[in-house]
């Protein structure tokens, strides 16, 4: 019997897929449930298991966009299991193309330098341009530089060093392209403006130097910042609520409730998991979620309904040493909270310089239902809760804060 596996619906609005990877050769024997291709949407990469055991064909090619529904791949339930268990494995058989190429030579060996001599019209357009035709490969026969070649050619900023000048060519994966189209239509679609502060960041230093331990002891994740700055956005959220709403055509629609969209780098590039109603959690519950979301993320295991329907979004650039940005809205959200590197710098405390781990935080909000006053005020709430975490997120009880 032979089973036609078709693209399952990854998701709500999601239409087409693309193939990323093949995990299995044409021909192969496959199990049933053996992964045997990943696919982008245009939110998540997700992995296509097998649904039956037998021989699979291919329909479609690596990099090839499939409608939602189409046949990817044929399954020939009737076919025998090989002997010796399953066929190798797409990676094994990687391995051996170099023995296959070991008789060939290699493609720089090949390539076919220029001669310095060059056609009267490539002369003219050289000679204009000031470049020795010694500097240019040529294309054409016997290395002949064409008059394609010289227009091409650049000419030289300062001494030739024979250092490689060539370029890459790849396909961006669909992920990817979804996730330029958006901050493109985030960039051309709100009036974004962003908004500036520092915080002192030495309360929670000590809070943490003085409880991390027993935190991770006890609930098995670390205490990290995530859990301060979420926990000061909810607050903020709730003194400034339109910073949590969006437009939905004529009308301002405001939640009641705080998903909190935190921005991660996945193997397939920038994911962005929800953290479900952040309001409810404690200092435990939103580490807990970041580190699951997070390794989901990693792992490629995330699904496109846990990274839908944020409400706010949390970015960090500080991990890769960003001091300062404007992190642009993620659609149809109007704010987004960028954390930043912290260092050490004087500041002026009671008169006196006093050396401190200081942060700079950036808000970029819409402008279109947001208004300076909303803005300015709900940054300078989450400064002042995360400058005073004690008071302000902790209800002056830490250990009850934090489940000791």
């Amino acid at each position: 019997m032979i089973l036609e596996m078709k693209v399952p619906s990854p998701g709500e609005s999601i239409t087409e897929v693309e193939i990323a990877e093949w995990l299995v050769e044409d021909g192969d024997y496959v199990e049933k449930d053996q992964a045997i291709a990943e696919v982008d949407s245009d939110k998540a990469t997700l992995e296509l298991p097998a649904e039956a055991s037998g021989t699979i064909t291919l329909k479609a090619e690596e990099g090839d966009a499939v409608a939602v529904g189409a046949i990817v791949c044929l399954i020939d339930t009737g076919a025998a299991k090989p002997e010796g268990g399953e066929a190798p494995a797409k990676e094994a058989k990687k391995e051996e193309a170099p023995k296959k190429e070991e008789s060939q030579p290699a493609a720089a060996e090949t390539k076919t330098y220029a001669t310095g001599t060059a056609s009267p019209a490539a002369k003219k357009v050289l000679a204009e341009k000031g470049i020795d035709a010694s500097s240019v490969s040529g294309t054409g026969k016997a290395g002949r530089i064409t008059q394609e070649d010289a227009v091409n050619a650049v000419p030289s900023m300062g001494t030739p060093t024979g250092g490689n000048r060539g370029t890459t060519h790849s396909k961006m994966s669909m992920l990817r392209r979804k996730v330029a189209e958006r901050l493109v239509e985030a960039k051309n679609t709100t009036a974004m403006l962003t908004t500036f502060n520092e915080v002192n960041m030495t309360p929670i230093f000590e809070l943490r130097k003085q409880y991390k331990e027993d935190f991770k002891a006890k609930h098995g994740v670390s205490l990290g910042f995530m859990s301060f700055f979420s926990l000061a956005v909810v607050r903020a959220l709730k003194m400034y609520p339109a910073v949590n709403s969006m437009i939905d055509g004529k009308q301002m629609l405001t939640y009641d409730f705080v998903d909190i969209s935190i921005a991660v780098s996945g193997p397939k590039g920038l994911m962005v998991p929800v953290i479900r109603n952040a309001e409810n959690l404690t200092f435990r519950g939103v580490e807990s979620e970041v580190k699951r979301l997070a390794l989901r993320a990693r792992d490629g295991q995330i699904t496109v309904d846990e990274m839908t329907g944020g409400t706010f979004t949390i970015t960090n650039g500080g991990v890769f040493g960003s001091m300062l940005s404007t992190p642009i809205i993620n659609p149809p959200q109007s704010g987004i909270l960028g954390m930043h590197n912290i260092i050490q710098r004087p500041i002026a405390v009671d008169g006196k310089v006093e050396i401190h781990p200081m942060m700079y935080v950036a808000l970029s909000y819409d402008h279109r239902i947001i208004d300076g006053k909303e803005s300015v005020g709900f940054l300078v709430a989450v400064k002042e809760a995360l400058e005073n975490p004690e008071e302000l997120l902790m209800d002056n009880n830490v250990k009850k804060a934090l489940e000791m």
